[in-house]
């Protein structure tokens, strides 16, 4: 204090100089903010440039990657639909020429015989006609009359009989056509048949016309073609995370099925860490053995491609590690299925042995079928769920080749995120530099004022003399 007695006075004397010296410095202080304000915006917004070249490159790689993620997909589809139809043409279409022209023949046949059917009955002789006139003959002999009512007889039997025979021809020829209905209605069938291979045909066509589409848009690389594969990633993203997820929980009833029992068998007081079990551990890798072999399964059968290794090896060993892996997946719930027995008969020794030391007599346990029940269930549970498991494959594969996409798209928006933080910050430290001034220039704002009316006094001294002359002068 300058003068400890005055406290104010020594404050205001403190102040006045403090000013005085923050005045004198005003410039250089300003340049000092300012170089600090550009000091600390110059790299954040570098570095915020060099974060969008990195999202921009990170976008271009996924880009590349989903389209030819696109591109394999499309042409495995068109593959698949070529060959569909051609297992079509071969299994119902080959035979088809042939069919054509047994076809042609019997319905060849069918009208030679319908126009049989349909001749018109012959004329009568001529002779007819003469009977006929000796009949209107008007006589009174007795002789005549019996003579020609005997012609007339005689002729009515020929017509009779003829007539007779014309109708046991007709009725042979509707027996023929009668024995043709079997014909027309296998010929309506295959006709049926061949009308809807085509449609079916129509239709694949159609399918490998829209994958073409969809195959070109993908080589042309347009925005339509990666916002549609985009899409397509995520959602079979969030549908193959739901199903590990169920697969997960699937894993788990498996593991508390076949955890007690393995206690038995690799020790209960065996512990591999204070808090982890070796039958736990043991559980845990027959799992995982499980859903190995199911993958070793799915890749000989070439349903899934993790291992190109596998799907491109000759057919012979291919089928041998099918062959193997399936046994091995059986006996492993084989297995299973006989510890998850082991699991009710310890639980049932371990119930018995409480009824045995608790006081009050507890109720019989039911030993008929129904009480069987839980049993069966968790054999068949432990039997079916390794199969289930093995299937884990598939959702897999899915996850993996759209997590690709999904990871990436990901990275890029955090980058460019950073990167706007990053641009964001060093507006700020450039704004604040600029508050900063202001502030300063706050601190000093007596001084300021003094300088300002000093200035301003020349000039307003000259302002009167100003108006003077241009007076005159007008």
């Amino acid at each position: 204090m300058v003068w400890p007695e005055n406290p104010a006075a020594s404050v205001l004397v403190l102040a006045a100089l403090g000013m005085l010296f923050l005045y004198a410095a005003r410039k250089p202080m300003h340049s000092l903010i300012q170089s600090l304000g550009r000091t600390a915006m110059g790299p954040l917004r570098l570095g915020a440039r060099w974060l969008n070249g990195a999202a921009d490159r990170m976008a271009h790689r996924n880009r590349a990657v989903l389209l030819a993620h696109g591109r394999q997909e499309t042409e495995t589809r068109i593959e698949r639909e070529f060959e569909r139809i051609g297992e079509l043409v071969t299994r119902e279409l080959q035979g088809y020429p042939t069919l054509q022209r047994k076809l042609l023949d019997e319905i060849t046949r069918v009208e030679e015989d319908y126009r049989k059917c349909g001749e018109v009955p012959p004329a009568p002789p001529e002779w007819v006609e003469a009977v006929t006139a000796m009949g209107n003959v008007k006589g009174s002999n007795e002789m005549v009359q019996r003579v020609l009512e005997e012609i007339q007889r005689s002729v009515k039997a020929i017509h009779d009989k003829a007539i007779t025979e014309y109708r046991k021809a007709y009725e042979s020829r509707h027996r023929i056509l009668e024995g043709f209905m079997p014909f027309w209605r296998s010929l309506d069938k295959t006709l049926g048949r061949v009308d809807r291979n085509i449609g079916s045909l129509h239709s694949s066509a159609a399918s490998v016309d829209a994958q073409m589409q969809k195959y070109e848009q993908i080589v042309a690389g347009n925005d339509k073609a990666e916002s549609m594969l985009t899409v397509s990633a995520f959602t079979q993203f969030a549908i193959a995370a739901l199903v590990l997820a169920v697969a997960a929980g699937g894993a788990f009833i498996n593991f508390k099925l076949i955890a007690l029992p393995m206690s038995e068998m690799v020790g209960a007081g065996d512990y591999i860490t204070a808090s982890l079990r070796t039958s736990e551990v043991a559980a845990l890798v027959i799992i995982l053995v499980e859903a190995s072999m199911g993958l070793f399964l799915l890749e000989a059968l070439r349903i899934t491609h993790l291992f190109p290794r596998i799907a491109n090896l000759n057919d012979r060993m291919r089928h041998r590690i099918l062959w193997i892996a399936l046994t091995l997946l059986v006996t492993l719930a084989g297995v299973e299925a006989a510890l998850a027995l082991m699991r009710d008969m310890l639980i049932a020794d371990k119930q018995a042995l409480l009824q045995t030391l608790a006081t009050a007599p507890q109720a019989a346990v039911t030993d008929g079928w129904v009480g069987r029940i839980p049993t069966a269930g968790q054999m068949l549970l432990g039997f079916m769920l390794p199969f289930a498991l093995a299937f884990i494959a598939i959702p897999l594969e899915s996850l993996i080749h759209s997590g690709r996409t999904v990871g990436g798209v990901l990275a890029a928006s955090l980058v460019r995120i950073a990167a706007f933080a990053l641009r964001l910050a060093g507006n700020a430290a450039r704004h604040a530099s600029r508050v900063l001034v202001n502030l300063y220039d706050v601190a000093i704002v007596i001084p300021l004022l003094v300088e300002r009316l000093v200035v301003e006094m020349p000039r307003r001294a000259a302002a009167p003399e100003v108006d003077e002359a241009e007076r005159t002068h007008a």
